[in-house]
C-alpha cells in the first residue's frame, strides 16, 4: 500500500455497524492484503480532523460465494472487513455521528 487513502475502501453500512457506532465502533472495507497496523494508521490520517484515537482493530475476511451461470461456475470477490473500535477520550467520526441516532 503506498497511500494511507487506499486502505479504507468504503464504510460498511448494516444493521450491525449500526448498533456499534454508538460504541464507537465502526466498520470499513479495506483490501485483503491490508494488516491491522496499516488499517489503525490509515483510519486515524484519514480522520485526522475529527480527533479520532483508535484503540483496537479487529478484521474478518469472508471469503466469496460460488456462482454459477449454465456450466460456468466463479466465486464472487473475497471481502475483508475491519471492525475499528475507537478510544474512550476520542472523539466520534463525524460522517457517522448523524446515523447513531
Amino acid at each position: 500500500m503506498k497511500d494511507l487513502h487506499d486502505i479504507i475502501v468504503r464504510p460498511i453500512l448494516t444493521e450491525k455497524g449500526y448498533e456499534g457506532i454508538s460504541e464507537m465502533r465502526y466498520v470499513f472495507e479495506v483490501p485483503v492484503n491490508a494488516t491491522k497496523t496499516q488499517i489503525k494508521l490509515a483510519v486515524e490520517h484519514v480522520f485526522a480532523d475529527d480527533g479520532v484515537k483508535v484503540d483496537r482493530v479487529n478484521t474478518c475476511r469472508t471469503l466469496g460465494k460460488i456462482k454459477r451461470q449454465g456450466l460456468h461456475s466463479g466465486r464472487t470477490p473475497e471481502v475483508k472487513k475491519a471492525y475499528v473500535t475507537l478510544k474512550k477520550d476520542s472523539k466520534p467520526i463525524k460522517f457517522f455521528a448523524d446515523m447513531a441516532e
